[in-house]
């Protein structure tokens, strides 16, 4: 294994929670540590992203995103990484394939807000995303319906747990995911920015 990447061992339960972190605040960090204890997770890893492929323009550079993401997120078991650009991958199909081939054994579960499962569909090889690892989704302010009404969740409604089979699902081979409800915080890194509390 590569120095400058994560350690994770075979048999090991990791959460990746992706996105550009632009900035990183409080509802990141909400969602991480109900992930841990909905999915029962060894750990999570932040994927903090070079640029998000969806948005025209480019995030604050990415060491600035890591600093700041390493003070509003600390907890023994999650770990911030910038391992989408160490290993060169941009899109999310990519990096799940490059972890997998990194870290045989781990089980990994990919993490989203409500928000994105909503428009998922709209993501690079979706498909393939949902056919390669479990998919844990936590509830966000406004979206819940959106999402359990969206593409991906309507092309995988059969593949779903309920949620009080939330904590099998790292053991769940793929296509599988689970939505869980969650005492809710309303962040949105597009707010702060358009309050000026964070200039790119």
């Amino acid at each position: 294994m590569r120095s400058d990447l994560p350690l994770a061992r075979a048999g090991q339960t990791v959460g990746l929670l992706g996105g550009s972190f632009d900035p990183p605040h409080a509802g990141h960090v909400h969602i991480t540590r109900q992930a841990l204890r909905q999915f029962g997770l060894d750990r999570v890893w932040w994927l903090v992203s070079p640029g998000n492929p969806l948005k025209s323009e480019g995030p604050a550079p990415l060491d600035r995103r890591m600093d700041r993401a390493r003070v509003v997120m600390q907890h023994p078991r999650v770990e911030i990484t910038d391992i989408e650009a160490r290993i060169g991958t941009r899109f999310t199909a990519q990096t799940l394939a490059a972890l997998i081939r990194l870290y045989p054994g781990v089980r990994f579960v990919w993490l989203m807000g409500a928000d994105n499962l909503a428009s998922f569909h709209k993501w690079e090889q979706w498909q393939e995303i949902f056919e390669t690892v479990p998919i844990g989704v936590l509830a966000r302010p406004g979206d819940r319906t959106a999402a359990r009404c969206s593409v991906a969740a309507t092309r995988y409604v059969n593949r779903r747990l309920r949620a009080a089979q939330s904590r099998q699902l790292p053991w769940v081979s793929p296509p599988a995911w689970c939505f869980v409800n969650v005492p809710m915080v309303n962040f949105s890194s597009t707010e702060i920015r358009a309050r000026g509390d964070w200039v790119r």
